[in-house]
């Protein structure tokens, strides 16, 4: 495998174990030693790089039928959670770089994202829909506590009553809970912390650079506390590895507070699949070909299936059950019960008088 990194370089608070050429890369690049570097066993850090991005648009758009929102923005590429399964790690390919390392090291920030989303939402043809935040990327990981780009969109979104989902496992959300809670009294938000496992330790290993699990459910309590709603995301599922906690963590989220609950199977598209092999042999090697094949079994002999309506959830009888502990579980904890949709009917863009408002 292509390595653009000095492996003397200190990885153990990384996720990723390799840093592979971007798909679109016609050539791979591998680290030669010239001889004047210190010793093998005296490692350095890894550290984050972070650079500046001035975005055209904010708001994407997506048609795929199995999302329950049209339309997301992103304030920052990359995440330093280094989670290392990550589906979005393959979209910094589209930067010239690796979902490896570089995913979770090369981060890019988006300082003007506050006022290319108002322009885009003062647009004459808009129509308000809500707009997921942290669907790729995270806008709570650690960067956003000196960039505060995210609370400047809140900022924005609040000024304009527009309805917000966001997904998040950064703990530094409760920074923000005087917005939120102010959107939350007029039914414009909602919130989903992902807690993936109760085991500390495990949780170290997955997603490195996420506060710890209990610090998590702290934050669904808080947010809970302050009328916000929550839901507790146990995502992504991965078999022989965290599936035995699916009704521990649906039992801890309730107990913090969260009134809702979902999960997604583990999705290993493109180039997240070695990553994540490679991760199984380094930290389960006992059970890396058993995963892996349970795995496969859900995706048609293939580590991963793409397709709508299946890429969420998997199939056979392995998927079949986790998908009916959790339902089971989620009924018992009244975790299953559908809330009311956000508000779009209080959306206006600030300053813009509008006939009606005259009389």
């Amino acid at each position: 495998m292509s390595e653009t990194v000095d492996p003397r370089l200190r990885r153990r608070a990384r996720g990723a174990r390799s840093n592979a050429a971007g798909r679109y890369e016609r050539h791979g690049r591998v680290y030669e030693d010239d001889g004047w570097n210190s010793a093998p066993d005296d490692e350095a850090p890894l550290r984050t790089q972070v650079s500046v991005e001035v975005p055209r648009r904010m708001i994407t758009y997506n048609r795929s039928p199995d999302l329950p929102f049209d339309r997301s923005i992103n304030p920052y590429r990359g995440c330093e959670h280094g989670c290392i399964y990550c589906f979005a790690r393959p979209s910094h390919a589209w930067l010239g770089l690796s979902a490896g390392l570089d995913f979770e090291t090369r981060l890019v920030a988006r300082p003007a994202a506050p006022e290319v989303l108002a322009r885009e939402l003062s647009n004459g043809n808009y129509r308000p829909e809500t707009i997921a935040i942290g669907t790729n990327t995270d806008p709570y990981q650690p960067i956003e506590k000196t960039h505060e780009i995210m609370r400047a969109c809140l900022k924005v979104l609040s000024d304009f009553n527009h309805p917000v989902g966001i997904v998040t496992k950064g703990t530094l959300i409760e920074r923000d809970i005087d917005i939120l809670s102010d959107m939350a009294a007029r039914g414009l938000v909602r919130v989903g912390l992902s807690v993936t496992t109760l085991d500390a330790d495990l949780s170290r290993k997955m997603e490195p650079r996420a506060p710890s699990p209990a610090r998590r459910l702290q934050t669904i309590e808080r947010l809970s506390s302050a009328g916000i709603s929550v839901r507790i995301m146990t995502s992504p599922i991965i078999p022989a590895i965290n599936d035995h906690e699916v009704e521990a963590l649906l039992k801890a989220g309730r107990d913090a507070g969260a009134e809702g609950a979902s999960w997604v199977m583990l999705r290993l598209p493109l180039e997240v699949s070695p990553l994540f092999r490679e991760w199984l042999e380094t930290h389960f090697p006992d059970r890396a070909a058993r995963v892996m094949g349970l795995v496969r079994g859900m995706h048609g002999g293939k580590d991963y299936d793409p397709e709508w309506g299946r890429r969420m959830r998997g199939e056979g009888a392995h998927a079949e059950l986790i998908a009916a502990r959790f339902r089971v579980a989620a009924r018992r904890l009244g975790l299953n019960k559908r809330l009311p949709p956000l508000r779009t009917d209080l959306f206006r863009v600030p300053g813009r008088a509008e006939q009606l408002d005259l009389f």
